[in-house]
């Protein structure tokens, strides 16, 4: 519809009006459908929302992180400032389109065609396969209409989604906005006729396709899980560029080792892809994934076998350095159930897991290992009830967020932040039990030091109490 005549917008709400005030705003200038289907793909509750990050922060990354992709935010100018100072911390070195506004441009629908003219300037084939514009908090509630934006200009594709900090819970799960958002693209494309292939060479015979952000050694790992059975990799998804779109959905099964990624699993569905939740994380958990990921290939029980015959002897002997230690792990990454599967067959005892992601039955496989031995689960887990826990547990470690770690120090408990220092590691296979219970291995050990920086500073903080 280019060329439509924008109507006037609402705008009689702020980034300071509340959640229930902008999602009523939004509602009233027409998102109703848009929230709707936000709240069907990422449900809320027990609480309204986890405490993290930007939301948005995540469709930018993914879109970053994508070869000849451009990204322009609109939205209020403090949230956008936030949004690239984090995109450029984690290393983006992109650029960021933004395209400001005032009351005025809200209210007569002038920002929608400033959106329109930034989209055309940006629309270059020669740079870029498809350019995503997100809209924030105010250009939502204010009924800013990306969908009229057209789908191509010269042949460059062009997505618009709304991120709501009040429609989507977390950054993890605004990932799946945009990835879901392009691979619904690629599947009509791919449906329509010839697309291009992935760039570089495409291995022959059944693949499989990785849904989540990995470590970048994770995914050779889980390749050498699956070669016994004949089985290779597909692009992943996230992809890295948009002809990788294609390649993933050309797969043989999904893999859905972080379980949120509703949209995107609801393509690969449409695509008539079967879809394995869980991961290869420890014994039981490599064995149980090679078998589910045999069977939906249809690779025969003669190949599975083989696979776990050759990986599970080497994950069993790591395992037998048993690591002693009662943790806490909680985190808003998605592969909060993950860790503390591998690290219970490790050794360790793990009384409560919290994540801030829902619950999906792409996750029920771990859910049901950790709790059949006593763990509780908390999905969208709240900083209080992270905190309540680590309390109660009175832990060896604490790995969890940015608050939940400084809580623990606090109280002389070792405590390591769970992105920086779990997610930057493998997790799979045998690569991830090596490296996570030397994490755990390392921090517990300086429990005394804890304890003794705690007396050292006792009598001052003594002396600073109010009386």
């Amino acid at each position: 519809m280019d060329g439509a005549i924008i109507p006037p917008v609402k705008a009689d709400t702020s980034c300071h009006g509340g959640k229930e005030t902008m999602q009523a705003a939004a509602r009233a200038a027409g998102k109703s459908a848009v929230l709707d289907k936000l709240a069907l793909d990422y449900p809320q509750g027990p609480h309204d929302q986890p405490q993290s990050m930007c939301p948005a922060f995540g469709s930018l990354r993914v879109g970053l992180r994508m070869r000849r992709v451009a990204t322009i935010l609109s939205g209020s100018a403090c949230c956008v400032y936030g949004l690239t100072f984090t995109s450029h911390f984690y290393g983006a070195r992109r650029s960021v389109g933004y395209v400001p506004f005032d009351s005025e441009t809200l209210v007569t629908g002038q920002l929608f065609e400033d959106i329109r003219k930034a989209v055309r300037e940006t629309c270059r084939p020669d740079d870029y396969d498809a350019v995503v514009v997100i809209n924030l908090c105010v250009p939502t509630a204010s009924g800013v209409p990306l969908d009229l934006l057209p789908k191509e200009i010269n042949g460059v594709r062009i997505i618009g989604i709304d991120v709501p900090g009040f429609g989507v819970p977390t950054h993890a799960e605004a990932k799946d906005v945009l990835a879901g958002a392009m691979l619904k693209y690629a599947r009509a494309e791919a449906e329509r006729g010839a697309v291009a292939r992935p760039r570089g060479p495409i291995a022959e015979g059944k693949r499989v396709s990785l849904i989540g952000e990995l470590f970048p050694a994770d995914p050779p790992g889980v390749a050498a899980l699956l070669a016994p059975m004949g089985l290779s990799l597909a692009p992943g998804m996230p992809a890295r560029e948009w002809r990788d779109l294609y390649g993933a959905l050309d797969c043989t099964v999904a893999a859905a080792v972080h379980p949120f990624y509703t949209a995107t699993i609801r393509e690969f569905a449409y695509a008539g892809r079967p879809i394995v939740g869980s991961a290869p994380v420890g014994l039981d958990g490599t064995a149980d994934w090679l078998d589910a990921i045999g069977k939906a290939a249809d690779v025969g029980a003669a190949a599975i076998d083989a696979a776990k015959a050759k990986a599970l002897p080497g994950i069993k002997a790591m395992l037998e350095n048993q690591i002693k230690a009662r943790l806490v792990i909680s985190g808003y990454e998605g592969s909060e159930l993950l860790v503390a599967r591998l690290l219970m067959e490790a050794g360790a005892t793990i009384p409560y897991v919290g994540t801030a992601l829902p619950r999906t039955e792409w996750s029920d496989p771990d859910r049901e290992w950790l709790e059949a031995r006593g763990t509780h689960v908390q999905y969208r887990a709240s900083l209080e009830q992270d905190v309540a826990a680590m309390r109660e547990v009175k832990p060896d470690l604490a790995v969890g967020t940015t608050p939940l770690v400084q809580a623990a120090k606090e109280q002389g408990t070792p405590a390591v932040y769970f992105t920086n220092m779990v997610s930057a590691r493998p997790l799979f296979g045998p690569a991830g039990v090596a490296s996570l219970t030397s994490i755990v291995a390392t921090q517990t050990a300086g429990r005394d030091r804890f304890a003794r920086m705690i007396d050292f500073f006792a009598p001052a903080a003594k002396e600073a109490a109010p009386c």
